[in-house]
């Protein structure tokens, strides 16, 4: 086996966060950020959900989202790998994720984890601890937002399995079921994504 730099794996945890923040776009979500930080920690994806017809429309929101999936754009080769779907392609999750009348932000906490994994494919990994952290982070994140704090809001929980895969010749290889895909060599797919997950 070759030695090979750390620099020369994919962050497998940024890459499941890019799949969900991609299947939250084809279920109907404009992504506000990636990754947002503050004192306390930082938050995977914060998305809002919104009302039928309603993109990028209601809040008034002139947030900078992060990394490709901003603002309510969609693209060509995001509609064809993430078909905006009518029943979800996950078999544990309430499906499809229900459109509510109102706006809905949610604060999304990304586990993903390899097969044979020890903690419940990343459910064990949010304790009390994490879910106070992931709060008071979500109240920052609410305070310098005041044009959303009027929005009902939710902590989500999404599992991503990640495997190697056999296909590591193909930079990127959309399934037909989203929420499912091969990149830099792994095969990832959302195992379960849980609303209102600290409930």
């Amino acid at each position: 086996m070759e030695n090979r730099r750390l620099s020369h794996y994919p962050n497998i945890g940024v890459l499941g966060e890019d799949l969900v923040a991609q299947w939250l776009h084809s279920q109907g979500f404009l992504i506000l950020h990636r990754r947002w930080r503050c004192r306390w920690g930082e938050i995977d994806i914060i998305a809002r959900q919104c009302s039928t017809g309603d993109w990028g429309q209601g809040t008034g929101y002139k947030g900078q989202g992060t990394g490709d999936w901003g603002l309510g754009t969609r693209d060509k080769e995001d509609k064809e790998a993430f078909p905006k779907s009518t029943q979800s392609p996950i078999p544990n999750s309430q499906s499809p994720i229900p459109n509510s009348l109102d706006p809905v932000l949610a604060f999304v906490e990304v586990k993903t984890r390899s097969r044979g994994n020890w903690d419940a494919d990343g459910m064990l990994a949010i304790t009390a601890k994490k879910q106070a952290k992931l709060w008071r982070t979500a109240e920052l994140f609410l305070a310098d937002n005041p044009d959303l704090a009027n929005l009902s809001c939710r902590f989500d929980v999404a599992l991503v399995r990640c495997v190697r895969s056999l296909l590591s010749q193909t930079p990127s290889v959309a399934s037909p079921k989203p929420g499912d895909i091969t990149l830099s060599g792994y095969h990832l797919s959302v195992q379960n994504y849980i609303q209102s997950a600290f409930d």
